[in-house]
């Protein structure tokens, strides 16, 4: 089943992993911007130091009093694995294997992949190093299917975090230049607009990419014919999701999200609307498809109801269940939140959102930004603010958002005194 309206917690990485372990708000546990952002304290030598805000003081790890999903399942007497980026705390304490998984393989601190990017050597402390010319995306796949060939007698969580489509990109030559021909043949053209201040990429025309997205589709291939070729395709769930929108407004601009606008660091729809995709063999139905929203904190206790685990409602208290969805029902769905007190790297302002319905209310927190009223039935685009003819429904969204923050103690920006002082540095 895909899901036309599935949302990462955050509009960058961390926080939005935080909430698939935990099952909670990133604002409820203050790990609000990806881990190795700047805190407030650290602004001054950074190029925020300008900015009219100070960020919020955020937590750089993912509290170990948290029982995590991996945790959980552990503890019902299933194996847990896991391979790729991790990037929730810079020490060894907060890394997968202190927070439920049995096996590890390339996930710590590190958000992006380290060493050679990704070709082997990793320079990376949880995966030896390969022989030449490995590719990183292929080997995480590589440990999965191992892992999935020795425990295919007993129920395990296996969680495949891909480095890609993080920069630095990289990808087989042979790829590269198969996606450069074909640039070449179709004659595509590299189009561009503006978002704010930023440039925006309109077209997907980045050959190496492309490579990128095609290496992570086999290694997708690889462990989807593992499960076959074990007999495990017929009782095992499958989940693929992402953890914030495309880059498309900074650092290359390596991909487009139209018809969603902005992207990575944004809280526009681009930077929080996910491709995802769920496959739960005798339930689902090939090629259903729901419009019903859902957001990463509802993975947990989706998992755990599919697995027929007992839930544990006072960890996993921002998530639902998916399970109507999946079986072709309506949800009880209430509103959904995100609050990125922070400047993205990408060019997105601080600020916190709430969707109810096909309503979207955006708050921003600098002076004179004010709030923005979108009707994504209507407006999948955001081009239309709807704030100034809809003050009703605009006050009833911001009432509840304002609630919500104080709900789970929302940390908040403030006036940055360096900002005057630092402008045009």
């Amino acid at each position: 089943m895909k899901f036309t309206n599935a949302y990462a917690a955050c509009p960058v990485c961390s926080p939005t992993r935080a909430s698939i372990m935990s099952g909670k708000y990133p604002a409820r546990l203050n790990t609000t911007d990806w881990f190795g952002a700047p805190q407030p304290t650290t602004v001054g030598k950074h190029w925020t130091k300008n900015k009219p805000l100070l960020p919020a003081e955020y937590l750089e790890n993912l509290p170990l009093e948290e029982t995590t999903l991996a945790e959980a399942f552990k503890a019902n007497g299933y194996g847990t694995f896991f391979a790729g980026k991790w990037h929730l705390g810079e020490s060894p304490e907060y890394w997968p294997e202190k927070q439920g998984f049995d096996v590890n393989k390339g996930g710590y601190w590190a958000g992006s992949p380290r060493g050679n990017h990704y070709f082997t050597p990793y320079d990376n402390s949880r995966l030896s190093d390969g022989p030449s010319g490995e590719n990183l995306t292929l080997r995480l796949a590589d440990e999965t299917v191992s892992y999935i060939g020795q425990h295919k007698n007993s129920p395990f969580l296996a969680y495949l975090s891909f480095y890609a489509v993080h920069n630095p990109l990289g990808a087989p030559e042979a790829l590269v230049d198969k996606y450069t021909e074909k640039k070449k043949r179709l004659g595509l053209e590299d189009q561009w607009g503006n978002e704010g201040e930023s440039k925006v990429r309109l077209n997907q025309t980045l050959p190496v990419y492309a490579a990128l997205v095609e290496t992570m589709d086999q290694a997708v291939g690889k462990v989807l014919a593992s499960l076959k070729a074990n007999g495990l395709d017929k009782n095992t769930i499958i989940v693929f999701m992402s953890d914030n929108g495309g880059l498309s407004t900074a650092e290359g601009q390596p991909t487009t999200n139209l018809p969603l606008r902005a992207g990575k660091g944004w809280l526009y729809e681009g930077g929080i609307r996910e491709p995802m995709v769920i496959h739960w063999p005798g339930v689902t139905k090939v090629g259903s498809v729901t419009d019903q929203v859902m957001i990463s904190t509802d993975f947990y206790p989706t998992l755990l109801e599919m697995a027929g685990l007992p839930s544990l409602p006072d960890q996993h208290v921002d998530g639902i269940s998916l399970v109507p969805a999946l079986k072709g029902k309506n949800m009880k769905r209430g509103p959904v939140y995100w609050h990125y007190p922070h400047y993205g790297n990408q060019g997105g302002s601080p600020g916190s959102v709430v969707r109810a319905g096909d309503w979207k209310l955006i708050e921003w927190f600098e002076d004179g930004r004010g709030l923005e009223l979108y009707n994504l039935k209507n407006d999948i685009g955001e081009k239309n603010n709807l704030a100034a003819s809809n003050p009703g429904k605009t006050q009833e969204l911001h009432t509840l958002l304002q609630n919500w923050r104080q709900e789970v103690g929302a940390n908040m920006p403030s006036k940055n005194p360096m900002a005057a002082q630092n402008a045009g540095k």
